[in-house]
């Protein structure tokens, strides 16, 4: 059971249970693994990289997306960790322009404390990390200062996990866990206790049990089965399987031909609990969402 059925945010409102939220996925990177980093494929200037995610936001907004979640540092197995500078430098310009444009939320993709205020102030909603209050122990503070709703996501990762197949991309392999998703639980519920010490209400906490984030490809594919265990912890969760690696080693595919696993990997997530989906397809996604909440939320909405 939800501690709240709801959520307010602007003149939005999140009503749990009753259908699946859209995060359209707006990385500002020259090195995603998905392929889709902004800065490599489109811009050589800050003008660039802001005229193109707009143009891809609206497309994001056009075909139903209820969050634009915007990245400046790439998450991958074995990607180059970047410095808060050039991070700000990478995002706060977008976060500003969507703002100004869109009157759907925006979230902030980042664990730094001082990334997340700036781009608070820029005109973002929502805090998404990644790290689950783990990096940067100031960025529980920002959140409560600003009551930000924020996304705390389960992670594992570790280079020393990592392997990395040109055609598939990053990995990870012998990640330790005593038990999968206890373990997931107990972490998480360290994320939540971490928000509620800095005096963020339990209302405005959502769960992601990080899918593709120090877990192996089996791992993944349990998680993704098993997720009604962790929307048992009593949070709205967020599932991110979008073009990840465990649907390119079950499928032997590279990441830009992973849309059906990803849908596949988007229903069974929703049948299992999903709240919001983060995906980079969001027209194709969008309507996976719908039609399975046709399915499924029919009895679910009155079991809230």
């Amino acid at each position: 059971m939800l501690r709240s059925p709801s959520l307010r945010l602007k003149n939005f409102e999140f009503n749990w249970g009753s259908r699946t939220y859209v995060m359209g996925i707006l990385n500002i990177t020259p090195d995603s693994f998905s392929g889709d980093g902004l800065l490599s494929r489109l811009a050589s200037e800050e003008a660039d990289a802001i005229a193109h995610a707009l143009e891809l936001a609206r497309g994001f907004v056009r075909s139903g997306a209820d969050i634009l979640d915007v990245g400046g540092e790439s998450t991958r197995p074995g990607a180059e960790p970047i410095g808060e500078e050039e991070e700000m430098k990478r995002v706060i310009p977008v976060v500003r322009a969507l703002a100004e444009e869109f009157d759907c939320l925006i979230s902030i993709d980042t664990y730094r404390a001082s990334v997340a205020d700036a781009a608070l102030q820029a005109g973002a909603d929502i805090v998404n990390d990644v790290w689950g209050f783990h990096a940067d122990p100031q960025l529980s503070e920002v959140v409560a200062r600003w009551r930000a709703p924020v996304i705390l996501m389960h992670n594992r990762s570790s280079w020393a996990h990592a392997e990395i197949k040109e055609r598939l991309g990053g990995r990870y392999i012998g990640i330790p866990y005593n038990n999968l998703i206890e373990d997931i639980q107990n972490d998480l519920m360290e994320s939540v206790e971490l928000a509620r010490r800095a005096g963020i209400s339990d209302q405005q906490i959502i769960l992601d049990p990080g899918i593709g984030f120090g877990k192996t490809v089996e791992q993944n594919l349990e998680l993704v089965d098993r997720l009604d265990e962790i929307r048992a912890l009593g949070f709205p969760v967020l599932l991110g399987p979008s073009r990840k690696s465990f649907i390119g080693y079950t499928l032997d595919l590279p990441p830009d031909q992973r849309l059906e696993g990803t849908a596949a990997a988007v229903a069974v997530g929703i049948v299992r609990g999903a709240d919001i989906i983060r995906v980079h397809d969001v027209a194709f996604m969008q309507r996976v969402a719908r039609m399975t909440d046709a399915i499924v939320r029919r009895s679910r909405s009155t079991s809230q």
